[in-house]
């Protein structure tokens, strides 16, 4: 019971503070803010003035027939309504204005974070989770960080004008008030935990619905051919149905809660109406009074709805706020380096290294390497799948930290150098062909402003791209559609090559760069690739063995060790492991033949 307690307590600690920090995306334009409960205050006002000139309307107006009162009323109620119209307009628009701009701020913060993130983010997160985390939950901010706060501000500077009113008709409605008052704190806080609870299960059904649908987008010819539509189709319904299950439980939680407290506002009412009767029965109330007096408290049935069900409004924004301020807590990639090079001769060295992934600790994917590769070398590395050839490579951008030993650039640690920096002389043709939805010429100069025509047009022959550039009816200007839909995959793959021959690093990684190409289109771009590594370090990643042979290094890894090194003949003539996966090759081909 004592752990349940101090649980809830931290819990409702942790909220206030994340609300806090949500409020203080709100309070970043003060101007406007201020403006908006200058309006809020006038809209406030004029609830009890409405009920204040009831008064004069039946003493003044009915029943003395007072000429001068007769002829000011009219005006009074026309400036009365016209104050609160332009008062509620103008505080509408401004809150308004700072929820789209709180949004845009946080959604601005959260793709720098983006984009900044390591890639064990991208390892253990899905897109669609990232994604849900942009759309959804922070269009809940919006609602708890201005809709909210004006409910509030506005609803209780009513409540209290109306209370303040009718306190000054008779003092003895203060200990109604004073009596209910605690009840209503106290089931509040009871229900706060709930609906806190219950958003943040609807967060994560949003999370796995953008989670199926981004699959079944981008596996939709898998999915067809498969057919695993009814796969599918059986996922999106289990997690739509728990979102609407969620939905409607919030929706009971707040209606209950809306209902139980209207109850005890009722109670109130019937009090506060008792003691105007009494007051009236003893004459010190006219017809005017009264009137005022329950027109006034008439009006706090809207403004006390509104405040009751604001409390699951602010409990789905802090639900929400935690996921977005979480993501935007997550470290970025480490970059303390101060280290920077106009340019590098190439030479890496690795030393005593040893890597393992973070959800996989307990094993190591690399084991002690110990390698050097001079200057303008080609060196290829192969081995089966999972040897650890690509986690290797992945190393020298600093993809990856964390690992113990040393890798050497031009003999300074990787971790000495600004990171952009460091990727600025290392050029990347991964497994993976990664084409944005823009023009060919874009892709090619990806990350650099200033185009230079006459080395675009180089790099794109050098790759044979031109070839097919050419046949288009707007070249360079040519969209290739999401992911190069619009490309056949060696056209694709040309382009990240005709990418990486214009960025004309010092170092080239090339991990399965020619994977996705035919035999002849392959044998075109090796021949493009042998001009390019010449006074280039290149670091080769190749299923094909027979495209890396004139390799001036070839690294043999199995389970995360180098088990080989040496030229393609010396390993051959070796009879090792490398003879061995040479072999298998060459038998498999001359099946396929």
């Amino acid at each position: 019971m004592h752990d349940s307690t101090a649980r809830n307590e931290t819990e409702q600690v942790h909220a206030k503070v994340t609300y806090g920090r949500l409020l203080s995306y709100t309070f970043e334009n003060k101007g406007v803010f201020a403006f908006a409960v200058f309006s809020m205050i006038l809209v406030a006002l004029s609830q009890p003035a409405f009920a204040a000139l009831m008064e004069p309307m039946l003493d003044g107006g009915f029943i003395d027939k007072d000429p001068e009162i007769i002829r000011w009323l009219p005006y009074a109620f026309i400036i009365v309504f016209l104050v609160r119209a332009i008062a509620g307009f103008a505080s509408d628009y401004c809150m308004t204005w700072i929820g789209r701009r709180v949004i845009q701020t946080l959604r601005a913060q959260m793709f720098e974070r983006l984009i900044l993130l390591p890639n064990n983010y991208y390892d253990n997160t899905s897109t669609g989770e990232t994604i849900s985390r942009f759309i959804y939950d922070v269009e809940q901010l919006a609602t708890a960080s201005t809709t909210a706060v004006t409910i509030l501000i506005k609803d209780s500077l009513m409540l209290i004008s109306l209370v303040g009113w009718m306190f000054y008709l008779s003092p003895m409605l203060a200990g109604v008030f004073l009596v209910l008052a605690p009840i209503m704190a106290l089931i509040v806080t009871v229900v706060s935990r709930r609906f806190r609870a219950i958003s943040k299960r609807i967060q994560s059904s949003m999370g796995n619905i953008s989670h199926v649908l981004e699959e079944s987008v981008q596996g939709q010819r898998v999915v067809k051919i498969f057919g695993g539509q009814k796969y599918e189709l059986e996922r999106f319904y289990k997690n739509n149905n728990h979102n609407r299950n969620q939905n409607m439980k919030l929706m009971v939680s707040t209606s209950l809660s809306t209902a139980i407290l209207q109850i005890i506002v009722a109670i109130a009412l019937a009090g506060i109406i008792y003691v105007a009767i009494q007051e009236g029965l003893k004459d010190n109330l006219t017809a005017g009074t009264f009137t005022a007096y329950i027109t006034a408290a008439t009006m706090l049935f809207a403004p006390l709805k509104r405040l009751t069900n604001i409390n699951a409004v602010i409990q789905k924004g802090v639900a929400a706020a935690e996921s977005v301020f979480e993501f935007l807590d997550i470290e970025s990639e480490s970059d303390r380096g101060d280290y920077s090079a106009d340019k590098v001769r190439g030479e890496l060295r690795f030393e005593n290294l040893n890597f393992s992934y973070t959800n996989m600790s307990d094993k190591k994917v690399l084991n002690n390497i110990n390698l050097v590769i001079k200057p303008g070398e080609t060196v290829a590395f192969v081995g089966q799948s999972g040897s650890g050839k690509s986690t290797l490579v992945n190393l020298i951008p600093r993809l990856y930290n964390g690992y113990d030993g040393k890798i050497l650039l031009d003999g300074v640690n990787l971790d000495d150098y600004k990171i952009a920096n460091l990727r600025q002389h290392i050029a990347y043709v991964g497994q993976e062909i990664v084409l944005f939805n823009d023009t060919i010429e874009h892709n090619i100069t990806y990350g650099i402003d200033d185009v230079d025509k006459e080395k675009l047009n180089e790099a794109a022959r050098s790759a044979h791209a031109m070839e097919f550039i050419e046949r288009q009816e707007l070249g360079m200007q040519t969209l290739t559609g999401e992911k190069g839909v619009l490309l056949s995959g060696g056209q694709r793959q040309r382009l990240v090559i005709a990418r990486a021959l214009y960025k004309d690093a010092p170092v080239l990684i090339m991990d399965e760069a020619t994977s996705a190409l035919d035999t002849e289109s392959e044998r075109i771009i090796q021949s493009a690739l042998e001009a390019l590594t010449k006074n280039r370090t290149t670091l080769v990643i190749a299923h094909r063995l027979s495209t890396i042979e004139n390799a001036d290094k070839i690294v043999v890894m199995d389970k995360g060790n180098i088990v080989e090194v040496g030229t393609h003949q010396d390993l051959l003539n070796k009879g090792g492991a490398y003879s061995l996966l040479h072999s298998m090759q060459f038998s498999e081909s001359e099946k396929d033949s």
